[in-house]
């Protein structure tokens, strides 16, 4: 193996010092490239905020929708919220489990999938029913009108 220095191999005489000193100017240079100093400032209140892996206004507002049923499931990281069954106290022969699907980064209502069961209590056991699609709908424009409240006031503060 030749002890000849990259510089010597190359066919260039300079000293060591001098050698290090352009190297490591041509790094500092290399790397002042990289910089963007132009970088916008966040916005807060934008559309798209991922920090939890979905979109944190359609998240929250999931959560706060669905406060009055017990959770089984909240994985922030996949966008999806399962309820245990409900049963209304005003109404115990009839309850209710739901699943909230988080689809997009962005605050749209595209981004949002609502899917409801309802079951009915029948002869002392719990028998499948139609959900209407007006609960389902309902639900949802709950969710984003919140969605929408949150993005709101993080705006204004």
């Amino acid at each position: 193996m030749s002890q000849l220095s990259v510089p010597a191999k190359l066919g260039v005489t300079i000293g060591r010092r001098p050698a290090t000193l352009a190297l490591l100017g041509l790094a500092a240079l290399g790397l002042s490239a990289c910089a963007n100093k132009d970088r916008p400032r966040a916005d807060l209140a934008a559309s798209q905020v991922t920090t939890i892996g979905v979109n944190s206004y359609l998240w929250r507002a999931s959560l706060d929708a669905l406060s009055f049923m017990p959770l089984l499931q909240a994985d922030s990281s996949g966008g999806v919220v399962i309820t245990d069954w409900y049963a209304n106290p005003s109404n115990p022969g009839e309850r209710m489990k739901v699943t909230v699907s988080i689809l997009d980064q962005d605050l749209r209502a595209d981004a949002l999938r609502v899917a409801a069961s309802r079951q009915v209590s029948q002869g002392g056991a719990w028998v499948d029913a139609p959900v209407q699609a007006a609960t389902v709908q309902k639900l949802e424009e709950i969710i984003l009108t919140r969605a929408r409240d949150l993005r709101r006031s993080a705006f204004r503060d």
